[in-house]
């Protein structure tokens, strides 16, 4: 045997990554159905049987999808299936087998039954074909292993090599023809072959012409190898270059040396493109972790946004929908950012979802809220409208003036009411309230002259636009609070005008005296305030007892309309709690009294 060392026989060390990134599809967004079809379609495919992976994907998925819309429509959660399908096989079927005499009335279960029946049956047929590769495999190992035993013992026979190297060509293309073996025999095996084909070469006595054909031949064979490598060294999909580089690997211990003068050379081109391959592939998957990086931190960001909105308080109806269209606006970007690390991209996208989701629950929560509210106020507005209608007809002018007045207060303090009936609601009660007084308007007395009072009140905003301030602060006040007193002196103006005439003199006042104007009604000289304490407490008790009255006069026009129950109970609680004070107002003004007579 030779002392010197074949090149070619020294293992090929190739670079490889840990991990090889399978490329990920997003199935979040697919339906039970798409789901389905997408694995029925697996099952249709030829290379089905190396396709596990994908397999598991989907039916993680589906199950995913399945405990949601469950939860959803409110069933309980979905029996999984066995993790270690091989193992489970054979009892899933005969569990299948037992449900399938029996329909659910559950939709669901239906559903997840004939998804598990496809899987099934993929799952046994994969478990059958391993068992085939693998029993494939150990034939194989018998195979090569004859053929080990077949080239010791040519070795050992030292024969003619015009009869010895046929044999030995035959033997090499056995050994070529038998498939893969278990891998934890390659090594051995495949090192064995190739110590015998080295001894056989450095043994038997060769004819030289027949070795350099041989060698010849090998080296056209490894020069092609050569070639490949690089070509696939240049093209622009890595992965696929790197899968296609250990495949001619395999394939180069499959054949024996070359000429020693070009057995270092051969080698180290080979070598050479493996290198550069390795590289290329080694930076692909560091360029692919730091875009992982970085789209972690981008979805990151977008889950910090979301999880700011969702956490917002005191949103109101309008609120809720601009926001809405914030998330939307997210969940875009976020279709727009590629995949994180394996490791981290499930747990970004359940951090978001979990996010959206707690948004868009108390979105629901507040609308379902607020459509009990508005329907509330819908009852209440009802009710106003019906009592407004049982008194247009009236001509106790004064009282129902009064009545009218505190029903348009109360309309303004309802809330909202549904968009539809809202303006239908205020002309009704608008229409209710005009009648009432066109026809207070028409049969006016002398003394309640409105149309003379709407003059009056005109004449006096053109004489305050008039009025030309002296400088004078004092002089100025006194004219101010001049013009508030006759204003308050002029009686009531036709209904229809008094918002516009009001609207005029407030302009006219704060144009000409500013903000003086805003604090005039109550810190002027004529809105004068009680002299004593005891005089306040007597005005606040007299004004408590006149909302009574009002109250109880609203609660008795209530009466009349069909939906005026929730109003009859709020009048009832202002009455209570205006009694209420009535009696603590009595304690004070007693107290009063007591000290005054003390001193």
């Amino acid at each position: 045997m030779s002392e010197e060392k074949n090149p070619e026989t020294v293992d090929v060390v190739v670079e490889t990554v840990e991990t090889e990134e399978v490329p990920q599809i997003n199935l979040s967004d697919k339906s039970l159905a798409e789901l389905a079809d997408m694995f029925m379609e697996l099952a249709r495919n030829p290379e089905r049987m190396k396709m596990n992976k994908e397999a598991e994907a989907i039916k993680s998925a589906f199950y995913k999808c399945l405990s949601k819309e469950k939860a959803a429509a409110g069933y309980s959660e979905p029996e999984t299936l066995p993790q270690d399908a091989a193992e489970e096989t054979e009892t899933a079927v005969e569990n299948d087998a037992r449900e399938a005499d029996t329909v659910s009335e559950n939709p669901f279960e239906e559903i997840e039954r004939g998804f598990k029946a496809l899987y099934n049956a993929y799952r046994k047929e994969r478990a059958e074909y391993n068992r085939q590769q693998e029993k494939e495999r150990e034939h194989n190992l018998e195979l090569k292993e004859e053929v080990i035993r077949d080239l010791k013992a040519l070795i050992e026979k030292q024969e003619d090599v015009n009869r010895t190297f046929p044999e030995f060509r035959e033997i090499q293309n056995r050994w070529r023809a038998v498939g893969p073996v278990p891998v934890q025999n390659f090594r051995n095996l495949n090192d064995t072959y190739q110590l015998y084909v080295e001894q056989f070469y450095d043994m038997v006595k060769i004819n030289r012409e027949l070795r350099d054909l041989d060698f010849k031949k090998n080296l056209e064979v490894k020069t092609s190898f050569c070639e490949q490598a690089e070509k696939l060294a240049e093209s622009p999909n890595i992965v696929e270059s790197f899968r296609e580089l250990q495949k001619l690997h395999e394939q180069w211990k499959e054949y024996g040396p070359v000429a020693k003068e070009f057995r270092d050379s051969i080698w180290e081109r080979f070598k050479a493109a493996t290198s550069v391959i390795n590289k290329k592939y080694q930076a692909y998957f560091e360029g692919l972790k730091e875009q992982h990086s970085e789209n972690l931190a981008a979805k990151t960001r977008l889950c910090e946004q979301v999880e700011e909105i969702a956490s917002r308080e005191d949103i109101s109806a309008s609120g809720w929908n601009t926001l809405s269209k914030e998330i939307e606006e997210i969940q875009k970007q976020w279709r727009t950012i590629g995949f994180a690390s394996k490791k981290e991209n499930q747990k970004i996208y359940d951090r978001f979802r979990a996010a959206c989701d707690k948004f868009f629950d108390r979105k629901r929560e507040f609308y379902a809220g607020y459509k009990e509210n508005i329907n509330a106020n819908l009852e209440k507005k009802i009710a106003l409208c019906e009592a407004a209608e049982a008194l247009k007809d009236s001509t106790d002018w004064k009282k129902t003036t009064n009545l009218l007045i505190n029903l348009q207060k109360q309309w303004k303090e309802i809330g909202a009411v549904p968009r539809k009936k809202s303006e239908q609601l205020w002309k009704r009660f608008r229409a209710a309230c005009d009648e009432f007084f066109n026809e207070r308007d028409k049969n006016v007395k002398p003394e309640n002259d409105f149309y003379g009072n709407l003059k009056a009140k005109q004449r006096l905003v053109n004489e305050i636009s008039a009025y030309n301030l002296t400088g004078d602060e004092d002089t100025d006040s006194d004219a101010m609070e001049d013009f508030i007193r006759r204003w308050q002196e002029i009686g009531f103006v036709p209904f229809k005008e008094k918002d516009d005439i009001a609207a005029k003199y407030k302009a006219a006042l704060e144009e000409k005296f500013g903000e003086r104007a805003a604090k005039a009604g109550r810190n002027s000289r004529y809105s004068r305030s009680p002299k004593s304490e005891k005089e306040r407490l007597v005005q606040k008790y007299l004004k408590k007892e006149q909302d009574i009255v009002t109250y109880e006069n609203n609660i008795g026009f209530f009466a009349m309309s069909k939906n005026s129950e929730p109003l009859i109970r709020q009048m009832q609680a202002r009455i209570d709690q205006a009694k209420k004070e009535l009696k603590e107002l009595e304690e004070q003004i007693r107290a009063v009294e007591n000290t005054q007579s003390a001193e």
